[in-house]
């Protein structure tokens, strides 16, 4: 192997001999092991590839780096509890900081929150979210309410259940029925009346009044739950529409549905608050959450229910009986919730959801000065997410995107998401002014070389 160097001038491996063995997910497996992009190093707001190039992490690795890479004090807390305590079960079993850091992310959210599930990823959030829904209705005395509401767009991970609620085509195609009893609102994009956007459309709140029309065609009476990303982030970062939210939260409560907010992304800061829910006013029955959780440094992910929800399960039934059969080997494991709790910290410390907040028009800027690049058809922004939509190539849909991602990475030292021929970006809340300059300057680049 050869080697480049980390931000302590500590020698690392880089470039494996092979590389055949790993089947890369979400991966174009064939061209990315013809022409590797690999990260060895990482501090802050940088990577640094095998070759030793520094790279500006544009997307906080997979939206999930919210405070920013190799923070010292969760590299220290992570390492003191491994030395510590390594693993304990939570079947039936706990330690101290599971029950710490429940009550202070149950201090984070909104409204009546106030209870945590655990889990280990976004994917295991959601289907412990659609669970728990099913469990909830049935717990009532009302198992007819079984049917599952997605919308078109949406993303919710990769679990059985997160895949058939979820509306990205592309992502369902391959896996037959999934689940029986699912149907999909309608998305909230309509690029003629929201094209250009800052923060929520003016445009589209009515788009929630679709959910009335699933009634009609279901009846409320079998259906449980409505799950959707306030914004719409892995299909190229949908801001909702002005009040599409309270009014899907009305139209839940009006027909007695539950209501889902998948936070996995918009959780944590990225859109300048603790939760989009707290920066939209609308709190939802159940709410995932994974990615900054940990600032992407130990997995987790987990589900915060409503008081309500937590206590129905709670009454009837012997004392020593299993309230709900449904949990992980690693829920709450300890160096995730070692990692968590340090977050929490630098978050809280560093006033991190308050940055990102005031950086918002400072970053929209910078992105919507994009704006009449080469084939640039829409740019949308909202916290610290951002994205452009490329005009496809005629014949090659993604391509373009796909050339953009590999020549930000090795010819202009930048790495972003792309979703076709969508470029997302949502950087380290750590990001400096200057920073968002540099990202905006090589976009542009960028932009300008796949034209």
């Amino acid at each position: 192997m050869s080697s480049a160097y980390d931000h302590a001038g500590r020698s690392a491996p880089s470039t494996p001999n092979d590389l055949e063995a790993f089947w890369m997910p979400f991966t174009a497996n064939r061209s990315f092991k013809a022409k590797p992009r690999l990260v060895v190093t990482s501090k802050d707001i940088h990577y640094i590839a095998n070759d030793g190039s520094k790279i500006i992490d544009g997307s906080s690795g997979l939206w999930c780096c919210n405070a920013g890479h190799n923070r010292d004090a969760i590299v220290d807390a992570i390492q003191k509890q491994a030395a510590e305590l390594d693993y304990a079960p939570s079947f039936q079993f706990g330690h101290p900081k599971a029950f710490t850091l429940a009550a202070r992310l149950a201090a984070l959210a909104p409204g009546d929150l106030d209870h945590v599930f655990f889990a280990n990823s976004g994917s295991e959030a959601v289907d412990t979210a659609l669970k728990i829904a099913l469990a909830y209705w049935n717990v009532q005395g009302k198992g007819s309410k079984s049917r599952l509401i997605g919308r078109e767009r949406g993303y919710h991970g990769v679990g059985f259940g997160g895949t058939a609620v979820g509306g990205m085509v592309a992502n369902r195609k391959l896996y037959g029925n999934l689940l029986a009893g699912v149907d999909h609102l309608r998305h909230t994009y309509n690029r003629d009346e929201q094209a250009f956007s800052r923060g929520e459309p003016e445009w589209g709140a009515d788009l929630a009044d679709d959910l009335e029309r699933l009634v009609g065609l279901h009846d409320a009476s079998t259906i449980a739950a409505v799950i959707v990303e306030p914004m719409a982030g892995s299909t190229g970062a949908l801001p909702p529409p002005k009040g599409y939210l309270k009014r899907l939260r009305e139209i839940c409560d009006k027909h007695g549905i539950l209501l889902i907010f998948d936070e996995v992304i918009t959780g944590f800061g990225r859109l300048g608050a603790s939760f989009a829910a707290e920066r939209f006013g609308v709190v939802p029955d159940i709410m995932t959450f994974a990615k900054g959780v940990t600032s992407g440094t130990v997995p987790m992910g987990g589900c915060f229910v409503r008081r309500g929800i937590y206590e129905a399960f709670m009454q009837g039934g012997p004392a020593h009986a299993v309230e709900l059969t449904h949990g992980y080997t690693y829920s709450a494991h300890p160096l995730a919730c070692a990692a968590a709790l340090a977050t929490l910290d630098i978050y809280r410390d560093e006033g991190l959801f308050e940055r990102a907040r005031a950086l918002e028009p400072v970053w929209a800027d910078a992105i919507h000065a994009l704006k009449g690049e080469p084939n640039v058809e829409d740019i949308r922004s909202i916290g610290l997410v951002g994205a452009i939509d490329l005009k496809p190539r005629d014949g090659a849909p993604g391509t373009r995107g796909y050339e953009a991602l590999d020549r930000a990475f090795h010819e202009h030292g930048l790495m972003f998401r792309t979703a076709g021929d969508t470029i997302a970006l949502s950087p380290p809340l750590i990001i400096s002014e200057s920073q968002i300059g540099e990202i905006a300057d090589k976009l542009k680049a960028v932009i300008r070389a796949v034209a």
